[in-house]
């Protein structure tokens, strides 16, 4: 469970799932070498990969290559079933910032194989979010600078407009597949400029009208006794 500050005081994150968004954005699709989607890509992450501000990303020993991925992130607020686009916004409590930390050669290996990303997507501290989340009423979403910075330089850089599906299509096609319960978060793609993390890396993460958030990079092998 995550405490996030909220208009209410605090919102405790606790998602049944986390679905997350493959080449949302159409130059993120070319810069991994792949086809821009004709309809959504979805995968899940597990709510055991979450983790708040203050806490660090953890580097797995099993992965040589951990890549950043800065994602808008959608906190639906009720449940969710065949909701058609045009109510869709109706179903959201608010946004925050995710970070889609993915163990990148493991994902490619995956993909080789024809296997799921469910490793390369699911460790422990994979699902960073903060700063706060953001009443879906006082943000309008449809054209936000999102961004973020390895060591005070950018590396990720674009505007939500430029997402291939917006989140009133996302929300509609996830429900007509799964149920979306109260708590469940919609990663929604990431801009292009993905890059490797390293031990004692700083990440800085933002979106327009949300806020910044920082994160500790540490090696796993670094935090164990």
């Amino acid at each position: 469970m995550i405490r996030l500050p909220h208009r209410d005081g605090f919102y405790e994150l606790r998602p049944s799932k986390i679905i997350a968004l493959a080449k949302n954005y159409a130059e993120h699709a070319r810069e991994m070498g792949m086809e821009v989607p004709e309809k959504p890509i979805i995968f899940l992450k597990p709510p055991s990969s979450l983790i708040g501000p203050g806490e660090p990303i953890i580097l797995p020993r099993m992965s040589k290559r951990v890549d950043h991925e800065v994602e808008l992130a959608v906190i639906m607020g009720k449940k969710a079933k065949r909701v058609p686009k045009e109510k869709a916004m109706d179903y959201v409590l608010g946004y925050t910032i995710l970070l889609d930390i993915t163990a990148r050669d493991l994902q490619a290996e995956a993909i080789e194989r024809g296997l799921p990303w469910s490793i390369a997507k699911g460790f422990d501290t994979f699902a960073p979010v903060g700063p706060r989340v953001v009443d879906r009423r006082e943000l309008n979403i449809d054209d936000l600078e999102i961004g973020l910075k390895v060591n005070g330089k950018i590396r990720q850089l674009g505007r939500t407009s430029q997402m291939l599906f917006k989140v009133p299509e996302l929300i509609e096609y996830i429900s007509s597949v799964m149920t979306l319960q109260p708590g469940d978060i919609i990663a929604t793609g990431t801009p292009p400029g993905i890059g490797p993390l390293r031990h004692g890396d700083k990440v800085e993460a933002w979106i327009e009208g949300i806020g910044t958030v920082d994160f500790e990079v540490l090696r796993e092998d670094s935090i164990l006794c």
